[in-house]
């Protein structure tokens, strides 16, 4: 028992100096890994708890409380009648009280596991750190991200255990970022496999056919104080706008080497590409302020984390809360 408090102090401060080099940038942290590594930490410390570690106290417990009792008993055949009784239950819940390296530990199994698993099959959390997405997604928004709509996947090794239903033009998209799968990015399917998506001066088209597009009213970035030309585009199942900055020339500056780059063809107007079997085509709504899969490629449908589809909160601005195209 004694090495146990020494080892949970290890384990705990391991923990700490993984999430300390994450936020500092010293390794690449993998928040699903870590947590399936918690869940099974916590999960040994909860079974040695129920299995080994309470029933040890409990009869140490049974122990303290004997020996008060047989204690109380000779005082009372010495004629001493007058004892406090509350020491008894004192002793038996001194040695019942569950120490501090199983309160860290197999305390926390129920809550970690629960997360773990709401995590992985039903719905996570995510920031929006950029403007990519704007109009439809501001920089700040707090959103959910449903993890069973495109079937449900093991956490960690991401095998596919349902079908679910497949990915279509038009869905807004939570992917671990190909060039580094560490990073998670949210940008619009615009292409699905065997599609020909072309986006050239700065109008989308796919297998040939332009996205139909409608004007609507000026976007006003406040951060930025700049109106941009906004559009009602209807590249999928429903409508949602983008925004289109005409100072921005039309041609891909910066273009990454990625897998099946000869599926795409650049030019001064802008890029045609092919999408492979398994892949997708992403872009962003903010058409000239997003890192898509015009400069980096396609999207294994491997790196598919889930749909985007709530706004849950937004600090900043109240009304943002509610769902989204």
């Amino acid at each position: 028992m004694r090495v146990m408090p020494v080892l949970t102090a290890l384990i705990l401060a391991a923990f700490a100096a993984y999430g300390l080099a994450w936020y500092r940038g010293v390794v690449e942290g993998d928040f699903a890994v870590l947590l399936f590594v918690a869940v099974v930490v916590t999960g040994v410390y909860w079974l040695a708890e129920r299995w080994v570690f309470l029933p040890q106290r409990r009869r140490a417990a049974q122990q303290a409380a004997d020996a008060a009792r047989a204690r109380r008993e000779e005082l009372a055949r010495q004629g001493i009648e007058q004892v406090d009784t509350s020491f008894e239950e004192t002793e038996r819940q001194r040695h019942l009280v569950q120490p501090w390296w199983l309160d860290w530990t197999a305390g926390l199994f129920p809550v970690i596991l629960m997360v773990f698993l709401l995590r992985s099959f039903v719905f996570e959390p995510f920031k929006i750190p950029s403007g990519s997405m704007i109009p439809t997604l501001l920089v700040g928004d707090l959103i959910l991200v449903n993890k069973y709509t495109y079937g449900l996947k093991l956490p960690v090794v991401d095998a596919r255990l349902t079908k679910g239903n497949p990915v279509q033009r038009g869905d807004v998209v939570v992917f671990r970022y190909p060039p580094k799968p560490s990073l998670d990015y949210i940008k619009r399917v615009v292409g699905v496999p065997g599609d020909e998506v072309a986006y050239i001066n700065k109008k989308l088209t796919v297998n040939g056919q332009p996205v139909p597009q409608t004007v609507v009213s000026d976007f006003f970035d406040e951060p930025r104080m700049r109106y941009f030309k906004q559009f009602e585009e209807d590249a999928g199942v429903k409508k949602h706008r983008i925004i289109i900055d005409d100072s921005r020339p039309p041609f891909v500056a910066g273009v990454e080497e990625f897998k099946f780059k000869e599926n795409c063809v650049y030019s001064v107007e802008g890029v045609t590409c092919k999408v492979p079997e398994g892949h997708y085509f992403m872009m962003g709504d903010n058409r000239d302020d997003s890192m898509d899969s015009r400069y980096w490629g396609f999207v294994p449908d491997t790196n598919v984390v889930g749909k985007a589809f709530f706004v849950w909160m937004n600090f900043g601005d109240f009304k943002r809360i509610g769902s989204f195209d």
